[in-house]
Parts: C-alpha cells; sequence; structure tokens
C-alpha cells in the first residue's frame, strides 16, 4: 500500500529554517505529482506547495511564495520541502501527499488521494 513518511518538523525561532521531507513507497513515485499542505489549531487545512511530475513545475501558496521551495528527488523517492523566513503563522502540522493520477501541480486537496500522518513545524516570535 501507498505510504507517506514526512520528517524534519520542529521547533524554531522567527526567521529560521526546517526543511521537510516526505518518504513516498507503494507508488510510482517519478509518476506521481506531490504536495504539501497545512493545517494550523483551529483552521482549515490549506494548500502549501505542489510540484508536478512530468515538468517539475511548482506552485505555491501566496503566503509562502519566496520563502519555501518545493523540490523532488525521484532516484530517493522523497520530496521535500525548504522553509526559510519562518513566521509564527508557519505554526502548523504539515502534510505530504499524493495525486492519484494526472500530471499538474495542484492546489486542491480533492486532487491528492494519499496523505502522510504530518509532522509540526513550531515557529516562535
Amino acid at each position: 500500500q501507498v505510504q507517506l513518511v514526512e520528517s524534519g518538523g520542529g521547533s524554531v525561532q522567527a526567521g529560521g529554517s526546517l526543511r521537510l521531507s516526505c518518504a513516498a513507497s507503494g507508488l510510482f513515485f517519478s509518476r506521481s505529482s506531490m504536495g504539501w499542505f497545512r493545517q494550523a489549531p483551529g483552521k482549515e487545512r490549506e494548500f502549501v506547495a505542489a510540484i508536478a511530475w512530468n515538468d517539475f513545475s511548482t506552485h505555491y501558496a501566496d503566503s509562502v511564495k519566496g520563502r519555501f521551495t518545493i523540490s523532488r528527488d525521484n532516484a530517493k523517492n522523497t520530496v521535500y520541502l525548504q522553509m526559510n523566513s519562518l513566521k509564527s503563522e508557519d505554526t502548523a502540522v504539515y502534510y505530504c501527499a499524493a495525486v492519484r493520477s494526472g500530471p499538474g501541480a495542484y492546489r486542491s486537496e480533492y486532487e491528492y488521494a494519499y496523505w502522510g500522518q504530518g509532522t509540526q513545524v513550531t515557529v516562535s516570535s
């Protein structure tokens, strides 16, 4: 079965950086578009970033554009989220997700069929 395992979360001061990783198994990773989402306490889950499998094109939420970078390593079946210049409002549980089909870098969570368990990111000001 499909498994997505996130790692790299933790606590950091505002202005700091973290790099999240998501190791995938049980799917054809090199043909799977991937995304990162987050959910803060009391809020709905929201899109953060996505990367397409066919051309590695990316999409970002406006709130993270210029600070976060999504990338993938097909040889390692891993997708990354480099987070720089972190702010307190970035505090959330971050989830990795894989698209069931389709080549694009999708923003809608309804395009994603598989989800990781999440990793906590806490940014203190």
